[in-house]
């Protein structure tokens, strides 16, 4: 186990900054997930901390050694890949054991390290296999595996899954779990999928242009989000944000919405403000403080679940419910204390 320290970090292209002032601490044994849109450093980060990319300012400690100037082969770190990067013409064991073959290790110690590497992965059955008879999760098992095998401190993941289908997809989540329950390794892990942000991570770091958002658990991340930006980037489908204009301010605490005139409890209304409530804490029946009634424009059926794409007052409205919809408009309604809002500048006040 090892713990990893990142100060100050800057990375530039140009006039363009991919990376500004990074800074995170991650402990022993913990899985951190990257998450946030494309272009905002999440890979660019990954490969400075494996020594591919040059870094512009900042230092990179791992167990309290500086590794800024160390060659990516002596940074104890090993990366997996979104392509896999398996030679074609070599089998899997060729593959998994090139590394080792590269810093001089024994025939007995490499045999040992592969054959420790494929019984985890399950796949002893497939060293003889050249890639081009291995599937998607196959490949990136073995790739996977070419990083066992080289005892890391650190494995970084960029966007591992993201070539495979959605059913191979939850497989190998399940899989890369319990690798790290076994491994007991720091993970880095990009991703832009939230589901395996939420269900993989011991924290998530939620980047944009370069900048942390928020930093903390799937839980803290979801519940409590420090600004619109989180709050509609973490959750499926996102947030429903209501813009709330002076004009509904009854008076310092009470707010007129949707013809319901509701006092909220520990906040302090002034100006124009944004109100956030999820698209599951929204109830079909009108039992809640906050009722509406909402004109539906579209209903995706997911099977067991509804996602109900409504409108009302030119706001929409995203409902997502196990309940099956016959009617073109609906009178629903959600509790006051669901409801999270945000200032002027988008972030959280309450």
């Amino acid at each position: 186990m090892s713990k990893i320290v990142i100060k100050n970090l800057e990375k530039s292209y140009g006039d363009n900054k991919v990376i500004s002032n990074f800074n995170i601490n991650i402990n022993d044994g913990e899985f951190i997930v990257l998450v946030g849109p494309s272009g905002c450093g999440k890979s660019t980060l990954l490969r400075m901390i494996s020594g591919l990319e040059n870094i512009d300012q900042g230092e990179i400690f791992l167990d309290q050694k500086l590794i800024n100037n160390l060659l990516p082969s002596k940074r104890e770190i090993a990366m997996v890949f979104q392509s896999y990067a398996l030679y074609p013409h070599m089998n899997v064991f060729e593959n998994m054991s090139f590394g080792l073959k590269m810093e001089k290790i024994s025939k007995s110690e490499i045999n040992q390290k592969v054959n420790n590497a494929a019984a985890i992965l399950q796949i002893e059955d497939l060293l003889e296999r050249k890639p081009k008879h291995l599937s998607g999760g196959q490949k990136q098992r073995v790739a996977i595996g070419r990083a066992i095998t080289r005892s890391p401190k650190v494995f970084l993941f960029d966007e591992p899954l993201s070539n495979l289908d959605a059913a191979l997809r939850s497989e190998m989540r399940v899989e890369i779990s319990k690798l790290h329950e076994k491994m007991n390794s720091n993970i880095i892990y990009v991703t832009h999928d939230q589901v395996e942000a939420m269900t993989l991570a011991d924290r998530i770091v939620v980047l944009n242009k370069g900048n942390i958002e928020q930093y903390g658990t799937p839980n803290e991340i979801y519940s409590n989000p420090n600004n619109i930006f989180v709050a509609e980037f973490i959750g499926s489908p996102k947030m429903n944000i209501i813009k709330i204009n002076k004009e509904h301010i009854v008076n310092s605490n009470t707010l007129h919405l949707f013809n319901n005139k509701i006092t909220f409890d520990n906040i302090e209304f002034k100006d124009e403000i944004y109100l956030g409530i999820r698209p599951e804490d929204i109830s079909l029946e009108s039992n809640l403080e906050i009722e509406l009634e909402v004109k539906i424009d579209l209903v995706e059926n997911l099977g067991f679940e509804k996602i109900i794409y409504s409108k009302v007052s030119n706001n929409q409205i995203i409902i997502k419910s196990s309940k099956n919809i016959s009617s073109n408009s609906l009178k629903v309604s959600f509790s006051k204390n669901k409801v999270l809002f945000f200032n002027k500048h988008k972030n959280r006040i309450r």
